[in-house]
């Protein structure tokens, strides 16, 4: 098996090719969205995406040459609550778009930087330097500055229906960070990323069957839906795949709250899917959150040097 140099920012890589992946999938669940129920456009992420997990993990493992892991039996049980995690987090973000627009939906839910910073700090233990704790502040202020159109927020703000939506989005994630995090813990290999995406595939796996029985049980037809619509749906399944396996390895080579921050520069790539693919326009107050967000970038990354 090779060895990655250490000097080699691969979180960061990852982190990165994460936020294009996911920015560019939500724009493109967003059209599935309006032909779809909450939960059919929430499955397609997963249903599409496993057999993309699964080709990525026999990918790696024949690159590497190494086998499947081992692993502890709770493995199984912390990928299926980072699962069930995903699922709640992203049929709230689909929730959001039905309020408000795609970018304040997607705004409200990178509050997930700072609520992983503190659940990663209580839950795993995992501390930062107080510049990166000041990035975090920052590139939070500049999300929520986004959410708010530019105006001054107001506590009345955060309660509505679409602010609820995102930051409920914003916890599911951070929850699944945390639970990724715990599952690739359980797996025995020193090779992190053949973990992670390990994991991803367990979790996958989990989520097709979570998901799809409740859609089957609960909404007959929509089933159909979903296989009819498998043209822009492998689509978001293979954009799935490739950013849930960026971001899986971010989460097993470096701390959660880091690669969250990081990986707050989806804003970036949400305006221009938003302004291209979605035809919103890019207003003057999106172009200044985008400078705090770069900013917060900038002050995390500097604490972690």
């Amino acid at each position: 098996m090779t060895t990655l140099p250490v000097w080699l920012p691969v979180w960061l890589i990852a982190t990165l090719l994460a936020a294009v992946f996911n920015s560019w999938r939500t724009a493109v669940q967003q059209s599935v969205r309006a032909r779809l129920s909450v939960n059919g456009a929430g499955l397609v992420r997963y249903f599409y995406g496993l057999p993309v997990a699964a080709a990525l993990l026999a990918g790696w493992c024949w690159v590497q040459g190494a086998a499947l892991p081992d692993y502890d039996p709770a493995m199984w049980g912390w990928a299926l609550a980072a699962g069930l995690a995903q699922i709640v987090g992203t049929n709230l973000l689909l929730l959001a778009f039905s309020y408000h627009n795609y970018v304040a939906g997607t705004a409200y839910s990178k509050t997930e930087a700072i609520q992983g910073a503190l659940l990663s700090l209580v839950l795993l233990g995992e501390r930062l330097a107080w510049v990166s704790w000041l990035g975090i502040a920052v590139g939070v202020f500049g999300v929520l500055f986004l959410a708010s159109g530019g105006k001054r927020l107001r506590p009345a703000d955060l309660v509505q229906p679409a602010a609820l939506c995102g930051l409920g989005a914003g916890l599911g994630y951070t929850m699944t960070s945390i639970f990724v995090k715990l599952a690739t813990r359980a797996v025995h290999s020193p090779d992190l990323i053949l973990a992670a995406l390990f994991v991803l595939v367990a979790t996958q796996a989990g989520q097709v069957a979570m998901q799809g029985a409740y859609v089957l049980a609960r909404e007959p037809g929509e089933m159909r839906r979903v296989l009819a619509s498998w043209r822009t749906s492998s689509l978001v399944g293979l954009l799935a795949s490739l950013g849930s396996a960026c971001w899986f390895t971010g989460f097993a080579l470096a701390p959660v709250a880091l690669v969250r921050t990081v990986g707050q520069v989806e804003v970036f790539f949400t305006l221009g899917f938003g302004r291209l693919y979605l035809r919103e326009a890019v207003k003057r107050h999106e172009v200044i959150a985008l400078f705090c967000v770069a900013a917060g970038v900038a002050l995390a990354l500097a604490g972690s040097l």
